[in-house]
């Protein structure tokens, strides 16, 4: 039974924000792992406690820091650099396109302000909004990302103080943090129609171009097969009833 659509006078500001701030706990609780790693590799790769806290306050995509850690300072070109980190984010070109449906209606300087804060959980949480029925409101969604921004930037923090009381961070298995988290997302998108033949998909293509390509382009790849995958053989692509299919890559990661 889908919810009655959240008219926009029903709640105040205020009441927004701290609605959006109940669903941030959760992702914080699953992120903090994650930020603390990417401060401890990154002392351990050499930076100061500052430089790591500033790579996470401007990037803040912890993805794509972790490749950016694997490859500055290696003898490699800037602009194979600058196109492994967009292979590992493209997965956010999606994320906007579907987004952005959603909040249509906010001025184009808060569209920009959503798109920086544009993580995976946080394109979930949204997208579950939506899909219950409530409209995605400016004062809600700050309530849900500016949390996780300061968590994650403190996590950072943290984690590159206390980073080096480890010898090897990967010794304890934490780098294996990436893939559980990434899966715990996708699962969350499991009743959606279509959605176990894309993930499968999306899969199998990023692990084939995982051993023939090379990482990260096994991300890309991936979903572009998943995509394509559900662009042709999704019901709604058969004249059949429009059907929600999930095309997320996460799953690939």
């Amino acid at each position: 039974m889908t919810s009655k659509r959240l008219p926009d006078d029903s709640m105040t500001t205020g009441t927004l924000f701290l609605e959006g701030a109940k669903r941030c706990l959760p992702v914080i609780l699953a992120a903090s792992p994650f930020g603390a790693l990417f401060g401890a590799l990154a002392v351990e790769a050499g930076m100061t406690v500052s430089e790591a806290v500033i790579m996470s306050a401007s990037i803040f995509a912890g993805a794509s820091q972790l490749v950016g850690l694997e490859l500055f300072g290696q003898a490699i070109p800037a602009w194979v650099v600058v196109m492994s980190i967009f292979a590992v984010n493209f997965r956010h070109i999606l994320y906007s396109a579907s987004l952005g449906r959603h909040i249509s209606h906010w001025p184009i300087l808060q569209q920009a302000f959503g798109f920086f804060f544009l993580i995976d959980p946080v394109y979930a949480e949204a997208e579950r909004r939506h899909e219950r029925g409530f409209e995605v409101q400016f004062a809600w969604y700050l309530g849900l990302v500016i949390p996780i921004y300061i968590g994650w930037i403190a996590l950072t923090w943290l984690g590159a103080i206390l980073g080096n009381f480890l010898n090897d961070a990967q010794k304890w298995g934490i780098d294996f943090i990436l893939p559980i988290y990434f899966m715990g997302l996708v699962l969350g998108f499991r009743k959606r129609s279509f959605w176990l033949p894309v993930v499968a998909v999306s899969a199998v293509a990023s692990i084939i171009a995982s051993k023939t390509v090379g990482s990260p382009w096994h991300v890309s790849i991936g979903a572009m097969a998943g995509i394509l995958f559900a662009a042709v053989f999704a019901p709604n692509a058969k004249g059949q009833p429009p059907a929600e299919v999930s095309v997320s890559n996460e799953g690939a990661v």
